[in-house]
């Protein structure tokens, strides 16, 4: 996953509202909408579970519909939860919070469990149970810096998805702030389409 973040250090975060879950693949659809963003090549997409059976049949429609995406679960925080991510066929997830047993629980399934942290010492917990990778949530609340103030008392720390409130006009900025990737929310598509800002960020950066 580090690597593939390196590829293309950008996330999209999707919550499929209940006509999509029911089926809807038409224009102005989310799924239609997830294939444009395919098409000019965005590469990671997180969709957010939900207690719902129809939750898998929407992650097998997405996949069979945009089979370049590399797809995972958003706002993993139950066994129940892992178990439709097993059930689907998904390596990955994002936890809004560090959650130990559930990190286990996912080790033992094979997924990689990417654990939401927020202060000092989340983040060394996490970093102490061998987490590689980890969300800064909420990003917003604590400022561009905040991880790079952390180096120096901390030492060295996991890479860092940037989550929570930033848009596409922050995604350079939190790269080069030192960030591994930058989160973004269902805000970067509305009933238009994607964000054209977003389309651009793709397109000149594609290759």
């Amino acid at each position: 996953m580090i690597a593939s973040l390196s590829a293309q250090p950008i996330l999209v975060v999707v919550r499929p509202d209940p006509t999509d879950l029911d089926g809807d693949d038409g224009p102005g659809s989310l799924l239609d909408h997830l294939s444009c963003l395919d098409e000019v090549g965005l590469r990671h997409v997180e969709i957010g579970w939900q207690p719902d059976g129809r939750w898998c049949s929407f992650v097998a429609r997405v996949r069979q519909r945009c089979p370049s995406l590399q797809l995972g679960a958003a706002s993993l925080l139950t066994a129940d939860a892992l178990a439709d991510l097993e059930t689907c066929g998904l390596p990955f997830a994002m936890s809004p919070c560090l959650d130990p047993a559930l990190l286990e629980r996912a080790r033992q399934r094979g997924i990689l469990l990417v654990p939401g942290v927020f202060s000092p010492s989340e983040i060394q917990q996490a970093a102490a149970m061998g987490c590689g990778l980890v969300k800064l949530f909420p990003a917003f609340s604590v400022g561009i810096d905040y991880i790079q103030r952390l180096r120096a008392p901390l030492g060295p720390l996991p890479q860092v998805i940037a989550a929570g409130g930033l848009g596409v006009g922050d995604v350079d900025a939190w790269l080069t702030a030192g960030h591994a990737a930058v989160a973004l929310g269902r805000r970067v598509i509305d009933v238009q389409g994607p964000d054209p800002a977003l389309l651009r960020w793709l397109q000149t950066t594609a290759g």
